[in-house]
Order: C-alpha cells, then sequence, then structure tokens
C-alpha cells in the first residue's frame, strides 16, 4: 500500500498579471483545497509547503525571455529536492499548485529519477491548453505558464529547459497530451514532434477510463510517469475559476475517471493539480468540486503497492558514502566531500544469491556472489562487464568514483555505444556551473541496461518493449494559426 503526501506548491511566478498591478490567485489554490480537507480526505500525510519566491515582473518586458525565469529555476530545484525526498520513503506525492510552472520542478526529479534507475520517465500532461508556445514558432515568449510542455521537452531559454544541464526532461517520445481543444493553436507543432494527443472529443468519444489505459499504453517503455492536471481542462460551464478558462472542455465525472484510471498503475509516480484560481471562487463551492474530484480520483493510488524496486534503487543511492538522492546530481566541492568521505578503503559486492528475494537485479553467473577486492582494476578483470558492484552494510564508495576528473586530468574515454540501442538514454550534461568551483558531482547511476524490473506485476499492456507504432489522428486544421491574434496596442503575452 502507498501513502499519499501532499505538498504545496504555491508558485504563481509564471502567469501574466490579471490587471497591471494585480497578483494572480492561483497561490492561494492550495490553501483553499486544505480548507475543504483534503488531507483528511484523502488520508495523506501532511508534506508541508514550499514557499515560492516574490511575484514581481518588474521592469519585465516583452522581447526579455521568460518572466520570473531565474526565480522560476531556483523554485524548480527545491521542488524537485522536495518530491524526491517523498519518492524516498515510498509514498506517493500530490502537489497542489499554483500554476502550470511547476511542472518544471516535477520534470527535473522526474529526470534524476530516471538517471537513478537507469530508465526514462514519462509525462502525462492533461490540460485544456497545450502550452506549446515556445521561441521557435511564436514571435516571443513570456509566461512559463504557457509554455511549460515546451520547456520540460528542451524547447526555450536554457536556464529554465536545461536545468542542471538536464535536456529535455522528457523526451518527445515519452510525453501525452490529454484534453486540449480540438482546434489548440499549437497542436500540427506537437504532431510534428511526435506528442501524442487525445483532444477532447476523442477523448469523449472512447471515455475517460479507456483514454486512461491508451495514455498508459503509451509510455510502456518507460520507468514510470508523472501526471500533470491543469483544472482549466474542465469546461468553463463546470469550473470558470481558472486564468483561462477555454470551452469545450470535460467534466468532472470525467476528470475523476481519468485520474483514477491512471494512478491505479503502479508505474504512476505522482500527480500535481494546478491553474485553480480561488479569486474567482467566492463561496469556496468549485474549491468543494475539484476537492471531492481529486479524492475519489486518487482512491485508487492508496490501493497500488509501493514500487520495491524504485525504492531499492533510491535506497542505493542513499547508501553509506553515496549521495543523498533527494540532492542535486551536481553537488560540489567541500559539500561533495563531507557527504562522500570514505574512513576506510571501499569494498564493493555484488551479491546474487538465487535464495533472497531482492537478489534478481544482478544474475552473476547462477547467483555466485562476486567479492572485489579493494585496489582491483575492474576495468582489467576478465568479467568485469557482468559485475554489477552494490554497497553493502558499512561499506562507503571512494569520492573518486563520483567526482568527474579536472579538464586537464588524462582519462579514457568510455567505450563507445551504439546509437541505435534502446537502452541508451541522452546524455545528461555535466558541465560545470560557472558559479561553483568547476568540478562537478554525478549521483551514483546504475548502467543502462542493468536497471531493476520497473514494475513486479507488469500490466498486461505494460511490458517492457512493447511500444506500440503511434498513429496520427486525422483532423481538419488547415494551416497553423499566427502564434498571437491580438489587436494593435494589446500585450501578446497570452498565458
Amino acid at each position: 500500500m502507498r501513502r499519499i503526501a501532499v505538498l504545496d506548491a504555491p508558485s504563481n511566478l509564471g502567469l501574466r498579471p490579471p490587471t497591471a498591478t494585480s497578483v494572480p490567485g492561483c497561490a492561494k489554490a492550495p490553501g483553499a483545497l486544505r480548507d475543504h480537507g483534503l488531507l483528511r480526505r484523502l488520508n495523506a500525510r501532511d508534506a508541508g509547503c514550499l514557499t515560492p519566491p516574490r511575484y514581481d515582473p518588474g521592469d519585465w518586458r516583452p522581447g526579455d525571455g521568460v518572466c520570473h525565469a531565474q526565480e522560476i529555476s531556483a523554485y524548480s530545484r527545491r521542488l524537485a529536492d522536495r518530491i524526491g525526498a517523498i519518492l524516498d520513503q515510498g509514498e506517493f506525492p500530490v502537489v497542489l499548485g499554483g500554476d502550470c510552472s511547476i511542472v518544471l520542478g516535477s520534470a527535473l526529479a522526474m529526470h534524476r529519477l530516471g538517471e537513478a534507475v537507469g530508465g526514462r520517465i514519462g509525462l502525462v500532461f492533461v490540460d485544456g491548453h497545450s502550452d506549446f508556445r515556445h521561441p521557435g514558432n511564436a514571435s516571443y515568449v513570456g509566461a512559463a505558464a504557457g509554455e511549460d510542455l515546451a520547456l520540460v521537452t528542451g524547447r526555450g531559454q536554457t536556464d529554465l529547459a536545461a536545468i542542471e544541464g538536464r535536456r529535455p526532461y522528457y523526451r518527445d517520445i515519452d510525453v501525452v497530451v490529454m484534453g486540449i481543444r480540438a482546434q489548440d493553436e499549437y497542436r500540427l507543432d506537437l504532431q510534428a514532434a511526435g506528442i501524442v494527443t487525445r483532444p477532447v472529443p476523442a477523448l469523449r468519444a472512447e471515455g475517460a477510463a479507456r483514454s486512461a489505459q491508451w495514455a498508459r499504453d503509451q509510455l510502456v517503455d518507460c520507468a514510470g510517469y508523472w501526471v500533470h492536471v491543469d483544472v482549466d481542462v474542465l469546461d468553463p460551464a463546470v469550473m470558470p475559476a481558472v486564468d483561462a478558462p477555454e470551452p469545450g472542455g470535460i467534466a468532472f465525472p470525467e476528470l475523476e475517471l481519468l485520474l483514477s484510471g491512471l494512478v491505479e498503475s503502479p508505474h504512476c509516480l505522482g500527480v500535481e493539480i494546478t491553474v485553480f484560481d480561488p479569486d474567482y471562487d467566492p463561496d469556496g463551492a468549485y474549491a468543494e468540486e475539484i476537492t471531492a474530484t481529486i479524492v475519489a480520483g486518487l482512491k485508487a493510488a492508496h490501493a497500488v503497492d509501493a514500487r520495491p524496486d524504485l525504492v531499492e534503487a533510491r535506497r542505493d543511492l542513499a547508501g553509506p558514502g553515496r549521495l543523498a538522492p533527494a540532492a542535486a546530481a551536481t553537488r560540489t566541492g567541500a559539500a561533495a566531500e563531507a557527504v562522500l568521505a570514505a574512513p576506510d578503503p571501499p569494498v564493493a559486492v555484488a551479491e546474487a544469491a538465487e535464495d533472497e528475494p531482492d537478489a534478481g537485479d544482478a544474475d552473476l553467473d547462477g547467483g555466485a556472489g562476486v567479492r572485489v577486492d579493494p585496489g582491483t582494476d575492474l576495468e582489467a578483470t576478465e568479467d568485469a562487464d557482468d559485475v554489477v558492484a552494490e554497497v553493502v552494510a558499512d561499506d562507503v564508495v571512494d569520492v573518486d568514483s563520483f567526482v568527474e576528473p579536472a579538464a586537464d586530468d588524462q582519462e579514457p574515454d568510455p567505450e563507445p555505444v551504439a546509437a541505435d540501442d534502446p537502452g541508451v538514454t541522452d546524455e545528461v550534461g555535466l558541465d560545470p556551473d560557472p558559479e561553483r568551483d568547476g568540478s562537478v558531482v554525478r549521483a551514483a547511476t546504475r548502467p543502462l541496461g542493468s536497471a531493476p524490473l520497473l514494475d513486479s506485476k507488469p500490466l498486461p499492456a505494460t511490458m517492457p518493449g512493447m511500444l506500440r507504432p503511434r498513429t496520427v489522428e486525422d483532423f481538419t486544421l488547415p494551416t497553423q494559426r499566427p502564434a498571437f491574434e491580438v489587436a494593435p496596442g494589446q500585450p501578446a503575452d497570452l498565458a
């Protein structure tokens, strides 16, 4: 059984001001939902609140890039740390936003996790808008909440799209978009990128439950997936309390069925809820509707067992002498030395006894344990490629095994890997942070191809290696509309 942990992320940094001197009200959403007993009704642990930086566009002007970019980047790192800490406890995180820009924090957490377990993490993006505006298809960018899907797939300015040198956080083929309107202005761009979509008409025709299964089927090659829910996926007739209501959405019962179908899988790693604005809900009626829908939709999350493989992989990283899994992968300098100090010579032991329940991750010559003495050159060992080193009990790993060598150190280049190898993922950028001391620390990772099984009881349609061919749905848009259609003198920064 998984315990739900609710974390507030009340950031509104990704939205444009409703008026010249006002502040968006989405930051009040977590409090409004808590006031309606969300935690009690979910039987969830309170994981606290991550306070965002102050909302202040200052003298930002169109053409300056994404507004609040520096603040959003810093907040995303902290949010990723908090989500990682929840996952470390084997819990199911439910993040209450805030605007859509919080997806950058969860995306960063998922990319760190994917690197740790040697796999890819997918994204189910349930939103009334594609949020796919980026410099390649728009005259300029501005509000991150209208550009978040583009940013998490690697499109946009580096300080947001490549935090910690990770770009993209999600591959295009690992993203499923649901709930956009039939004539979304960036739907052609999504199609060209290979991002699969199910707009509202198709979602309703197939039904919410079957659509949830369809979304899971698209991500069968992923180690797991995160669910992003923007409540403007709902029709304004039933849910107008958002910053950009769009006609043609779904109803609350459909969202409930969709959520339930997505979280009932052990592959679902967490959920975030965004863009509810209590300023448009004076009597709290919409907050109550959202709370009831979340409670009913996440009920299935309690019934799913925690992922033992995922928890164990994270625990491996948190073992003695290793980096804390919730920490950023670029911890350096004195901090790294303090964390990784090794009082005794390291001893690595790889054990895979057949009679032990946790030994399935490393099958070494029929289950025989392999002990590697300190100082042994594994690269010179004949069977080095078959050794999967695990840290045990009080043993530690040498700092040098995690710290990238300085540029002037002569290290042999790694053995090249074929580009068509299905286990290959994009190389994680490890360029030193110019504000740091030049060294870079990579979190301990499992070699690709040596990752643990990602679901002890795979669902019928989610066995590894069953990625299905994707067909493009027919639609009638003859050409893409301009990125912005605005009157003279009207701001074009439309979230």
